[in-house]
């Protein structure tokens, strides 16, 4: 019988695939099986210089531009352990032991490693995968297990449909997030570039620039820079109203001046002189449909929830983890429609899911698959409820702040499919006297799905539609001056840079949120997110002027950067080629960043001095006495505790002291030691040495 080595993501993957196949380990489909996990990425890149000839080190590891761009074909391409701090005790832990650890259970006479990371569009379940399989050197067979979500029955299919992917250089998934991994790599040149000339020009940051963040603080910057230099400049014009308030105007050209809107009032009431109370004809009425609005991405969800004061990383953080209970879909999909097997699987559990979000399921009349929403082509699906529907909203807080706001989103937008068409009248119609003068509205007949859930009114900051009215025309309209302006830009927001993303198509909704999420976070960070309003850091100021007029903050460089990815996993480029993309970048954008690191000053003013903490070194007083038959000195205090004469004369006896302490924490203790020659950072010195505690 047939032994397979069964390797997921993480702990939680694990968990579920055990409660799929009855066990961590066991017989299953005419196999024996056993489930290990990962951490995530267990392996990383080493340094450049390290993946490299002795004779290149010393340029790999330089920031002078003059070595770059580098020569990937000169790059091994090698990767090491992957070290983590630990959030509670600040060490550095590698995971080099874990891969020991799978290395020697690989050893176990398997026939075969399956693959049951995530099926991801990116390939990055693949690629962690293929790092670790490589990093433990195992020669056999490699299987895909290919699984949507990690409800039993998903995984069990998966797990019935293995397929064979053991040479790597054929296997589609995992040369795209090779290719996508290094590429980001290599693009660490940018950052290089942008830090060292911003550095020259008196700028102290880290510009970290890369193929979407570019986009994303070059964007926020521009619209910051159109609001700042924004001047209003009013004009005039002559409109016709009648009583119910519908307005007759005149249709201005895209990009045309047009000779009878004016800077001056007075000139608009000149020309109303000419015009007097004009006849309504012409009034036609069109029934028209619109179907539910297309399911919600992760980057229209985090868009819709931003307002509310979830920012990105708690939108991710929250979703992933009811992903993990199988309450939501998969987080990280591209898919934008359902397959009509995963429509038929949630059908049965509409009524209910209605219920618990409040929907009136008297709306769901449409229970047949749409053609907008549910195709044939697709893995994951789109973002969705689960299969598992919580007992109660008021359960789901356990994953987190945005839980039950993220799950009602989705529910009332899936459900929204299930409504029927929006049914209104589009009316028009004109005047007789001056038939250039015109008006356009919309008659609500039944709101169907809209009374469900209006996705486009969420994304759009939550406006009414100024072209809906219910009062019926006429029969008159009279002349009136109506005062506009050019339009004052919108401050940069969540739902702001989502909607310019997804026009350009760059990126995935996944993809975006992610880079969102990472750009605001940490001491480094490029932006801050806040209730949905975007601002920029000083970083995010300096990097974003580095990048205007270069490549990698072009939207339309960036998605074919994108599209290349995935022409590498459909094997259409190679990832060579693909990779030489990142040389023509580098090229082409470093002279503009350098030029660029010359307006900073003009632009962000003088940088600031840098803030130079003055800590006053705590000097602590030294003994010096015979010890062991040798003069030495040492500090008199360890820690807050200062040795007496008897103490001292105790260390230098040899003998053991107690004393009380307490620890980082303030929890007392009662330290015991002696004096001892320790190394610190591979310098000798005598001092106190702690005994360890017993536990």
């Amino acid at each position: 019988m047939m032994k397979y080595l069964i390797i997921t993501e993480k702990p939680s993957a694990a968990k579920n695939f055990i409660k799929a196949l009855g066990g961590q380990s066991g017989e299953y489909a005419g196999y024996m099986y056993q489930i290990v996990n990962l951490h995530g990425h267990m392996m990383t890149f080493k340094e450049p210089e390290e993946m490299v000839t002795e004779d290149l080190r010393k340029a790999y590891k330089s920031w002078t531009l003059k070595y770059l761009p580098w020569q990937l074909d000169q790059m091994n391409w090698q990767r090491t352990y992957l070290k983590q701090r630990q959030p509670r005790t600040g060490r550095l832990k590698s995971t080099k032991s874990e891969l020991a650890a799978l290395k020697q259970e690989s050893q176990r006479h398997y026939d075969a490693i399956v693959i049951a990371t995530d099926t991801d569009p990116s390939g990055e379940g693949d690629l962690l995968a293929w790092e670790v399989i490589d990093a433990i050197h195992w020669q056999g067979k490699v299987l895909r297990a290919n699984f949507v979500d990690e409800a039993p029955q998903s995984i069990r299919q998966s797990m019935n449909h293995l397929i064979d992917v053991s040479d790597k250089t054929q296997h589609g998934p995992y040369l795209k997030g090779e290719t996508r991994s290094r590429w980001d790599f290599a693009s660490m040149q940018l950052t290089r570039i942008a830090t060292t000339s911003a550095k020259k020009a008196g700028f102290k940051v880290v510009a970290r620039e890369g193929r979407l963040k570019s986009v994303i603080v070059w964007k926020t910057y521009e619209q910051m820079r159109a609001i700042k230099n924004y001047v209003k400049r009013p004009f005039y014009e002559v409109r016709f109203k009648d009583l119910a308030g519908h307005v007759f105007k005149r249709t201005v050209p895209k990009d045309e001046q047009v000779t009878w809107r004016y800077l001056d009032k007075e000139s608009a009431q000149n020309e109303k002189q000419n015009y007097q109370t004009a006849d309504i004809v012409n009034e036609k009425h069109v029934k028209r449909h619109q179907a539910p609005d297309k399911l919600l991405d992760l980057a229209g969800l985090a868009a819709i929830l931003a307002p509310r004061g979830f920012d990105s990383k708690e939108v991710l953080r929250t979703y992933q983890k009811m992903y993990e209970a199988q309450i939501v879909s998969y987080p990280r999909t591209d898919d934008q429609s359902v397959t009509p097997e995963q429509f038929a699987e949630l059908l049965p559990k509409i009524d209910q899911i209605a219920d618990l979000v409040g929907v009136n399921k008297q709306l769901l009349t449409h229970r047949e698959p749409r053609k907008t929403h549910v195709k044939s082509q697709g893995s994951h699906g789109a973002n969705r409820p689960g299969l598992h529907v919580p007992i109660s909203m008021q359960s789901l807080s356990k994953y987190g702040a945005s839980a039950g706001a993220i799950y009602e989103i989705l529910a009332k937008n899936y459900l929204a499919m299930l409504a029927e068409d929006y049914i209104y009248n589009h009316v028009t119609a004109e005047l007789r006297q001056y038939p250039s003068f015109k008006t356009a509205f919309n008659v609500p007949i039944a709101k169907n799905y809209k009374l469900v859930y209006d996705a486009q009114q969420a994304l759009q900051d939550d406006k009414a539609d100024e072209n809906q009215m219910n009062k019926p025309l006429g029969p008159q309209a009279d002349p009136y001056i109506f005062e506009g302006s050019n339009k004052k830009p919108s401050y940069p927001t969540t739902k702001w840079l989502m909607a310019f993303l997804e026009k350009h198509d760059v990126g995935t909704g996944a993809t975006r949120v992610s880079t969102l999420s990472e750009m605001s976070q940490g001491t480094r960070k490029m932006m801050t997110e806040k209730k949905g309003r975007l601002t920029l850091t000083e970083t995010g100021n300096v990097s974003a002027i580095m990048v205007d007029g270069t490549w990698i903050a072009s939207p339309k460089i960036t998605k074919r950067l994108f599209e290349m990815m995935d022409e590498v996993g459909e094997f259409q480029l190679t990832m060579v080629k693909a990779l030489d993309s990142v040389s023509q970048v580098i090229q082409h954008d470093m002279p503009i960043m350098v030029e660029n690191a010359q307006r900073l000053s003009d632009e962000l003013g003088a940088p600031k001095p840098t803030a130079t903490r003055t800590r006053a070194k705590k000097q602590t007083e030294k003994i010096t006495a015979q010890f062991k038959g040798q003069e030495i000195s040492f500090s008199k205090t360890w820690s807050d505790h200062t040795f007496s004469d008897d103490e001292l004369q105790q260390l230098l006896n040899g003998d053991e002291i107690s004393f009380s302490a307490k620890t980082k924490r303030g929890k007392s203790y009662t330290a015991t030691g002696y004096l001892a020659k320790q190394t610190y950072k591979g310098h000798p010195f005598y001092g106190f040495k702690l005994k360890p505690r017993k536990k």
